[in-house]
């Protein structure tokens, strides 16, 4: 017998404009010449990865910038944006809150809710713009082979998508069933919403007035890959009726296969991580061991990578000598150790993220000069 399970049609959904947001981009964007305070161990660690940076480019290396939520929430887009535009990276990666809250900038400006009252009044995540569009785009990204990142990111670049009519998705389901059979199962997720909501057919027009904030929408346009990585759950467009598993699944399978296919190409390349406990150094040992299983077999060159770890966390330990001894707190810095076993050379440092994009940012358009 089936558990019980929640039913959110029965949530009542508010509309996004009534909540008040603590992240105003125009007011908290980080301009791009202000002088960056880092520590001296920060700087070393800017000054190195520019130089790596640049070796990988001119190589036709890799250079992957995978970052938190906060980062966007920090005002830091137009600093990604520039590294897009003078194409400092190739890829971009980030989690579920990174993709919501570039999608809340873009299609009004602000982001970042009060979670301790929100939650008491019954408000958190329950905005209907967010829950609607974000699991709309979604659904309809899986349906045209597109993933997670690329999804929201279309959606805020062409300022809408396209619903089709529910007979057009049954009968591609039922043609495509034994050709195609993914196709077929992505027409009948983007049915069930269409079904389930009532959804009109046709060109939905979304104005998104502040895209020119939007990473995503910059990377989609430049072709750039900008994926996102989910988990079930976390993120508050889950609390919406509209959201379906299958269609997450799809999209953030489709973008981690596309991010591994990126660390399969790490040898000589460059991987930065900011500002992300989990999700980063989780993708990317699974992927790394893909990539070794794949040199091993043809004895291809592989592990000669560079990666720079940021967060705010001290550490007192050299993780270029390996992971500490349990009885050290640093063991437990699961980030650093985690990249600490994936070969190449790590190096961490302690900084905010503002202040090391903008300066790592600063040092590759001088060097760049």
């Amino acid at each position: 017998m089936p558990y019980p399970q929640f039913d959110r049609s029965l949530v009542k959904m508010k509309p996004l404009a009534e909540r008040r947001n603590k992240v105003l981009i125009p007011r908290d964007a980080v301009t791009l010449d202000r002088p960056p305070e880092l520590s001296p161990v920060a700087r070393e660690l800017v000054g190195e990865s520019v130089t790596r940076i640049r070796r990988a480019l001119a190589n036709g290396r890799p250079v992957m910038l995978s970052f938190g939520a906060h980062t966007i929430k920090n005002g830091l887009a137009p600093v990604l944006n520039e590294l897009l535009e003078r194409r400092w990276v190739t890829h971009l990666a980030t989690n579920g809150a990174g993709v919501i809250h570039d999608w809340e900038i873009a299609f009004q400006g602000a982001t970042s809710e009060d979670v301790r009252g929100g939650v008491s009044r019954g408000e958190f995540g329950n905005w209907r713009e967010t829950g609607l569009y974000l699991n709309l785009a979604l659904a309809v990204g899986a349906y045209e082979g597109m993933g997670y990142g690329e999804s929201v990111g279309a959606l805020i670049h062409h300022e809408g998508l396209s619903v089709p009519a529910a007979e057009q998705l049954a009968t591609e389901a039922r043609a495509r069933l034994l050709d195609d059979p993914e196709r077929a199962a992505a027409a009948l997720d983007l049915l069930q919403i269409v079904r389930r909501l009532d959804l009109a057919p046709g060109r939905w027009e979304i104005p998104h007035p502040f895209r020119s904030w939007s990473v995503q929408a910059k990377a989609f346009a430049a072709g750039i890959p900008f994926t996102g990585h989910p988990m079930i759950g976390h993120d508050i467009i889950y609390n919406h009726p509209a959201n379906l598993g299958a269609a997450i699944g799809r999209t953030a399978q489709r973008d981690f296969l596309t991010f591994a296919a990126a660390v399969g190409r790490i040898d000589g390349g460059v991987y930065l991580s900011i500002g992300s406990a989990v999700m980063s150094p989780m993708i990317f040992e699974k992927s790394m061991s893909m990539a070794y299983n794949l040199a091993r077999q043809t004895s291809a060159p592989f592990g000669d990578h560079f990666i720079a770890v940021v967060d705010l966390a001290p550490s007192r330990w050299d993780w270029s000598q390996g992971e500490p001894p349990e009885n050290n707190p640093d063991y437990y810095l699961r980030y650093n150790k985690s990249f600490s076993r994936l070969g190449g050379e790590m190096r961490y440092a302690q900084a905010d993220n503002r202040d090391f994009l903008l300066a790592l940012m600063q040092g590759l358009n001088a060097a760049g000069e």
